[in-house]
C-alpha cells in the first residue's frame, strides 16, 4: 500500500520549532457552534482514561463544547451502537479505523464532513492525503478524518518469551509461549505467517478483495490456529483485557496494540515488530448520518488536528499524533517509547490493515467465533 512510504514514525515524532509555533494558536470557533447546544455525543474506545481527565476538559476550555462520552471496547460494539443510533439518535461522532469506513458507509451510517469547517492543512503528510485521503472519501465526499495511528505487534515478557531469531509471528503459535490474542488479528497473523513461509496456495492479501479467496485462505489459517490453540491463556477485545492477559493470566507473548506495550514497559515487557512486519492501524472520526450537533462535531474533529489536541489524543492512546507540531507537546516518556520501538527496517515493513467490506467483516467474525469455540 502506497501509504507506507509517506508515514514514518521518527518523522512524525520530530517537527521544526518554527512549524510548531506557527500552529500553536488556538482554533477559531464558530459562533454557531457555541450558540447551539454546546455539546457533542461521542462514542469511542474504552480504557483510555486521560481522554476524560485531560483531552475533553482541554477541548471544553478551548471551545465551550462539552463532550458526552460513551466508552465501548471494540469496533464491532461501536458498529452495533451506530446502527441503533440511526433509529434512536443520540450519537454524533464515533471513532473507528479507516479500514471500516467502506462497510460503515454501505450500511447508511455516515454523513460527509464539511471540509470548509475543518483544517485539513493541520494534518501530517500521509494521513489526510495520499492513499489514506483516497480511502477517506467516497464519490468525492469526505467521510473520515484522522485522530491517531499506531501498530499492533508483539508484546513480550523479556525474561520468558521465545520469539525466534528474528522475532516472528510464529511465536504466537508456539507451545513455548503462553499467549493473549484478539481472535481475528490472530487468524490474520497466522495467515501472514503461513504466507511468509510459503505455505499458502495464493497470497494472503487476495482474501481482502475476493471472498472466494478469503474463504479458501481463512479456512487454512483457522485450521492451523486451532492446532496451536492450547497456548492461549486469554482472548482480548479491548485495552483492559489485553493488559490483564499479561498481568493476571501469565501471558509471555501477545499480539497487542502498541499502547499495551507502553502500559507494561516498566513491568518487564517489551514491544517489538516481527520479521513479517507489524500490523498498522489508522484511527479517526466519522460523522453520524443523523448527527444533531454537527457544528460542534466539526469543532471537535478540528481541535484534535491541532498541536494541543493531537498531542493529547495520541498521549491518551500511547500512539502517534496526527497534527503538525503535536510531537513537541507530548510527554518525553511517550516520545522516547515511540522513537525507540521501531528501526527504519521495521517501519518499512508496516502492514496496514486493508479495506474490509461488510461481507468480509461478517465472515471474519464467523471465523473468529469458530476459533474461540474450537
Amino acid at each position: 500500500m502506497t501509504i507506507k512510504s509517506t508515514l514514518n514514525r521518527r518523522s512524525f515524532l520530530k517537527t521544526t520549532a518554527a512549524g510548531a509555533g506557527a500552529l500553536a494558536a488556538p482554533a477559531l470557533i464558530s459562533s454557531k457552534a457555541l450558540a447551539s447546544s454546546g455539546e457533542i455525543n461521542f462514542v469511542g474506545w474504552a480504557g483510555y482514561d486521560s481522554l476524560k481527565t485531560e483531552a475533553f476538559p482541554a477541548f471544553e476550555k478551548a471551545t465551550g463544547i462539552k463532550v458526552n462520552f460513551k466508552e465501548l471496547p471494540d469496533q464491532e460494539t461501536m458498529f452495533g451502537e451506530a446502527k441503533v443510533a440511526l433509529e434512536a439518535g443520540g450519537v454524533d461522532v464515533i471513532e473507528p479505523t479507516i479500514d471500516r469506513v467502506g462497510a460503515w458507509n454501505s450500511n447508511g451510517i455516515l454523513a460527509a464532513w464539511d471540509e470548509s469547517k475543518l483544517a485539513i492543512d493541520n494534518y501530517l503528510p500521509g494521513l489526510a492525503d495520499g492513499a489514506a485521503g483516497e480511502r477517506s472519501r467516497k464519490d468525492g465526499k469526505l467521510l473520515y478524518v484522522p485522530s491517531n495511528w499506531g501498530t499492533e505487534s508483539l508484546v513480550y515478557n523479556k525474561d520468558e518469551a521465545k520469539l525466534g531469531d528474528p522475532a516472528s509471528l510464529g511465536a504466537l503459535f508456539s507451545a513455548d509461549n503462553q499467549v493473549t490474542l484478539r481472535p481475528h488479528s490472530a487468524l490474520a497473523a497466522m495467515g501472514r505467517w503461513l504466507d511468509a513461509t510459503g505455505k499458502l496456495p495464493r497470497p494472503w492479501m487476495d482474501g481482502y478483495s475476493d471472498m472466494g479467496a478469503m474463504v479458501e485462505l481463512w479456512d487454512i489459517a483457522l485450521a492451523e490456529a486451532i492446532k496451536a490453540k492450547s497456548n492461549v491463556v486469554q482472548w482480548w477485545s479491548g485495552e483492559n483485557e489485553a493488559n490483564a492477559g499479561f498481568t493476571a493470566n501469565g501471558a509471555t507473548v501477545g499480539l497487542c496494540w502498541d499502547s499495551t506495550g507502553f502500559n507494561l514497559r516498566n513491568d518487564g515487557y517489551g514491544y517489538i515488530a516481527p520479521v513479517e512486519g507489524a500490523f498498522a492501524w489508522h484511527q479517526g472520526f466519522i460523522l453520524m448520518k443523523n448527527a444533531k450537533n454537527v457544528d460542534q462535531a466539526h469543532e471537535f474533529a478540528k481541535w484534535v488536528s491541532t498541536p494541543e489536541g493531537a498531542s493529547m489524543w495520541a498521549t491518551a492512546f500511547s500512539s502517534n499524533p496526527v497534527g503538525k507540531g503535536a510531537a513537541d507537546l507530548m510527554s518525553a516518556d511517550v516520545s522516547a517509547y515511540y522513537k525507540g520501538t521501531f528501526d527504519d527496517a521495521a517501519l518499512a515493513k508496516l502492514w496496514w490493515w486493508p479495506d474490509q467490506s461488510a461481507e468480509f467483516l461478517t465472515k471474519r467474525a464467523e471465523y473468529a467465533d469458530k476459533y474461540k469455540a474450537a
